[in-house]
């Protein structure tokens, strides 16, 4: 009997908590016993952004409410700065191209961030531009995005928005909307708030409000002036995914009582101790800046990462693969959500014994051992 350890960025891991909510028996949403959790879970969200803002949850994968943030803000023939870094950032491209949004498409090479000098640059040939749309935490490549700087950026200019897919940040760090100046936040359910897929939620600043009146792309379903007025008395415009909306009730009390500056140093300890240990086994990180919500790390030279991933999968470890052209070059292993420190010298011990069957020279432990003295020197 192999036991597997679900190490992907997303579906992750579920608390015990977590669980017991799913497994509930169903109730309508149209009671005052829905409304009362809806209206906490609402509040729980606030707290997790640390705004009095408007939070609302669609029924959808994260997807979803990155279309709702192209749909109620924007108009055809707006021009928008995509910072595409990975295939997510593909992802805001393909949405603004399908809405007849003007994209201009910064492409940068995977594993990279975006350079301030050539922000700079489109930006001053750009002054007209409406929207910067940008992942946090770039999943496919683990890439974490400075967001301090375009925020700067989106307030110099005269009617600029700022808008973030915060899917693999939010629950992993402080993300603020308010303070770090975003204008339109969004996430989903399965990634660092350890729920099932099918729950995606969006924020909007008061600088974005503006824009609802103004939007004339068409919107049914992903419609937030609809959703804002239901949500504000505990309903939803639509059928919600109530049994998701329960299970974030407790998994947000989960977040809010670990308290969110703990949440933070555990998500940077347990990612120090995987990029720490790959690098102890010679191996290469993907990412120049290094997300601590996942780790991308190439296999050895003739070690294909797909087939070292069914390798590690007979020990009892999934890992996901890399996307396009990284497709059977890196493995990605993934620490948000609920994981502990344990969990961390698991994985590295699997990735040490699927090195040594695949013939690659290895020191078994030597990775443990460094991650292990990580943990020790900042817990």
């Amino acid at each position: 009997m192999i036991k597997e350890r679900l190490f992907t960025p997303g579906p992750v891991p579920l608390p015990p908590q977590v669980i017991k909510a799913l497994g509930q028996q169903i109730i309508h949403h149209r009671t005052p016993e829905f409304t009362n959790i809806f209206l906490q879970t609402r509040e729980k969200l606030q707290k997790l952004l640390n705004t009095n803002r408007d939070v609302l949850m669609f029924a959808s994968s994260g997807t979803g409410a990155m279309e709702a943030s192209i749909v109620n803000f924007f108009n055809e023939g707006d021009k928008v700065l995509v910072i595409n870094a990975g295939k997510f950032g593909e992802r805001w491209r393909d949405l603004g191209n399908t809405f007849g949004l003007d994209v201009i498409d910064y492409q940068i090479e995977w594993g990279k961030t975006y350079d301030k000098e050539k922000i700079n640059e489109i930006v001053e040939k750009n002054p007209d531009i409406k929207g910067i749309l940008v992942q946090h935490s770039e999943t496919s490549t683990t890439t974490l995005h400075d967001l301090s700087f375009l925020a700067k950026i989106s307030n110099s200019l005269e009617d600029c928005l700022l808008v973030v897919d915060g899917i693999t940040s939010v629950g992993v760090y402080k993300v603020y909307p308010e303070e770090i100046g975003i204008d339109i936040l969004i996430t989903g359910s399965q990634k660092a708030l350890m729920l099932p897929p099918g729950l995606s939620i969006l924020y909007y600043s008061e600088k974005a409000e503006k824009r609802l009146e103004k939007s004339k792309l068409p919107k049914y379903y992903f419609s937030v002036k609809a959703e804002s007025k239901k949500q504000a008395k505990g309903q939803t415009a639509y059928t919600p995914a109530i049994n998701l909306i329960i299970a974030l009730n407790e998994s947000l009390q989960l977040i809010l009582d670990e308290g969110l500056e703990n949440l933070e140093k555990r998500h940077f300890i347990l990612g120090e101790m995987i990029r720490q240990a790959m690098k102890e086994l010679g191996l290469k990180l993907l990412s120049e800046s290094p997300s601590n919500s996942a780790t991308g790390v190439f296999t050895p030279e003739g070690i294909d990462a797909d087939k070292f991933r069914k390798d590690l999968l007979k020990i009892g470890v999934r890992v996901a693969g890399g996307q396009d052209h990284l497709k059977g070059k890196i493995i990605r292993i993934a620490h948000m959500g609920y994981f502990d420190y344990l969990d961390m010298i698991e994985v590295i011990s699997a990735i040490e014994m699927a090195l040594y069957k695949n013939g690659y020279k290895v020191e078994l432990g030597k990775g443990v051992k460094k991650a292990q003295e990580i943990y020790l020197n900042n817990s």
